[in-house]
């Protein structure tokens, strides 16, 4: 019997080595736990119990939806001529295996029958439901639409919805692009008006939307009609009904067993969820800073099914009488996808934890009404560093994952060779899954924007600060720390020099910035791994070895003062060319 969990020896690691007790005592204070069946007694019954749940989860992957994959890869789902979808069979079996094991529930409080387990255990459920078929996860990953209701929705709303969440009864979808508003949310026109019951009432159109067939929908639509930005623009949920279309199912190069659809809502009934012109603003934002995580994760799970393929096959093809691996150029490729893979998890784990110290930490400040004056001064103050934190690394989580899953799954059909290319394997498969995770939820582009910010603001260097400080016992990992601290100052002097530069030479500059500050991130984060595990002293040192001249490299590049490509845009870039 396989188990996606417990023969993934790194993700093991990270739970032993990630300071999970301090995470589920934070999740467990003042929570809501009605008269739920099972409550820890203590942390470290908390810290138990996870486990517990994501070997479930390692055993569902592996025995239920891994097997399916393939299957629903080929086939996908069906658009019906009443505008409703049928999800293959075999989705819907991975969906009833999932409920039956209590895991639709994944982060919602005990009281409305979830698990309230911490965005760090989700973020590894996620990875391995994704390395089992990345297409379920955008099922699975979209329980964040019922952490956006418990979080902003009033709470009759929760007491109706969330229930129905947990046990499964529902699916989700968050109704955001429009033909004319992808990235560019703020240009959303689908209209929301009130009639003459005071009826919140929907029309308009939505365009690539994941689950768009799902039961609960959160729509993003134009409260202010006067308002033409994102002040305008309020969230409201409604339910499938007759009055909502999918009018079209998107042929994809990948994610075959996700329905994405385009919506047409025609005097849709709908309520408000929370305030008026906070839609983008307040709720959007926190429902995509989640996703985007979220999508990291699957980047990871994707990656890391990939990097298997390869690595066996590696190991077994022979070729001028030794195995393949033996060969330097496949060895330093495969060695490479390995780091690449452990690189991406350090950094979307430690993201995934900070992003539960601020999340609850935000929690007992809101509802916690009697915390004492220098607890809540201290807890404020917390909250705003780790906010400017989090608005650094979740960016660079999704970014440098879904990258590294690009890469991974295309080095491992250039391990298999030309039987990668062949659908007899699924390295074909992954490669398609992995190319959409650049994209959605926000381009690479846009993640870089966002993390550049930091990197140029301050957050980074307070960010590294505690790792600098650290001291380690082993003279090499000293001597490693040392040099990710002269990449930090050589960042420093590329960002002073950006920021004497035109406004527009920080973008042009960003993601020379972003992958540097990466590099350093990652290597601190390796290094506290490696202070407890030999194996990890290999990775850690081959990692900063390989990624530190790459980091001098983007330095050169930025302080070279190079403005080409906006400058002589329409040299370089050639004449408009005809698609006729």
């Amino acid at each position: 019997m396989g188990n996606f969990f417990l023969d993934n020896e790194d993700i093991r690691f990270l739970f032993d080595h990630i300071d999970l007790r301090e995470v589920a005592s934070l999740q467990e204070t003042h929570a809501l736990n009605g008269d739920a069946d099972y409550v820890p007694t203590d942390v470290d019954d908390a810290v138990d119990n996870y486990r517990r749940v994501l070997e479930i989860v390692g055993q569902v992957a592996a025995e239920v939806i891994a097997p399916h994959a393939e299957q629903v890869d080929r086939e996908g789902n069906t658009l019906n001529e009443d505008g409703t979808v049928t999800l293959h069979p075999l989705v819907r079996e991975n969906l009833r295996r999932m409920a039956q094991a209590d895991l639709m529930g994944f982060t919602l409080p005990r009281k409305y029958g979830g698990l309230n387990c911490p965005n760090i255990i989700y973020t590894m459920a996620t990875e391995i439901v994704s390395r089992a078929d990345a297409s379920f996860m955008n099922l699975f990953g979209l329980q964040g639409i019922a952490e956006t209701i418990n979080a902003f929705a009033d709470d009759g709303i929760k007491d109706e919805v969330l229930p129905r969440f947990a046990r499964s009864e529902v699916t989700g979808a968050m109704v955001l692009t429009e033909p004319d508003a992808g990235s560019d949310l703020q240009a959303v026109r689908l209209r929301a008006y009130q009639d003459e019951q005071g009826v919140w009432r929907l029309n308009g159109v939505k365009r690539f939307i994941t689950n768009g067939c799902g039961e609960i929908l959160l729509v993003l639509a134009r409260s202010e009609p006067d308002i033409h930005d994102g002040r305008g623009l309020s969230l409201f949920i409604t339910e499938r009904c007759e009055s909502v279309r999918v009018r079209h199912l998107e042929e994809k190069l990948g994610i075959h067993g996700s329905p994405t659809c385009e919506l047409v809502f025609d005097d849709t009934p709908a309520r408000l969820v929370g305030e008026r012109q906070r839609g983008l603003i307040t709720y959007v934002m926190a429902l995509m800073n989640g996703a985007r995580v979220g999508i990291a994760a699957q980047s990871l799970g994707i990656g890391e099914a990939a990097f298997r393929l390869a690595r066996l096959y590696a190991h077994t093809r022979q070729q001028f009488g030794v195995p393949i691996e033996r060969l330097p150029a496949v060895a330093e490729l495969v060695t490479e996808m390995k780091i690449a893979v452990e690189a991406a998890r350090a950094l979307t784990y430690e993201t995934s934890r900070i992003c539960d110290i601020e999340n609850n930490n935000l929690r007992i400040l809101e509802t916690v009404k009697d915390l004492p004056a220098d607890e809540q001064r201290q807890r404020k103050q917390l909250g705003r560093t780790l906010k400017r934190i989090n608005g650094m690394l979740t960016p660079m989580s999704k970014y440098l994952a879904s990258e590294m899953c690009v890469q991974v799954t295309n080095d491992a059909i250039q391990v298999l060779g030309g039987s990668g290319y062949m659908k007899d394997y699924a390295a074909e498969r992954y490669l398609r899954d992995a190319r959409i995770t650049t994209i959605y939820e926000g381009t690479s582009q846009l993640q870089i924007v966002a993390a550049v910010r930091g990197v140029a603001s301050g957050s980074f260097e307070n960010y590294v600060a505690d790792h600098e400080n650290e001291r380690y016992e082993d003279a090499r990992l000293e001597e490693l720390k040392q040099r990710l601290i002269e990449g930090r100052k050589r960042i420093q002097e590329s960002v002073q020099f950006a920021k004497s530069q035109p406004t527009a030479f920080l973008d042009l500059a960003g993601r020379r910035l972003v992958d540097s500050a990466i590099i350093v991130i990652v290597g601190h984060l390796l290094l506290g791994q490696a202070a407890v595990n030999g194996r990890k002293q290999r990775v850690a040192r081959r990692f900063i070895d390989a990624r530190l001249p790459m980091l001098e490299m983007y330095c050169r590049q930025i302080m070279s003062g190079d403005t080409s490509p906006l400058d002589e845009y329409d040299v370089l870039a050639g004449p408009v060319p005809s698609l006729a």
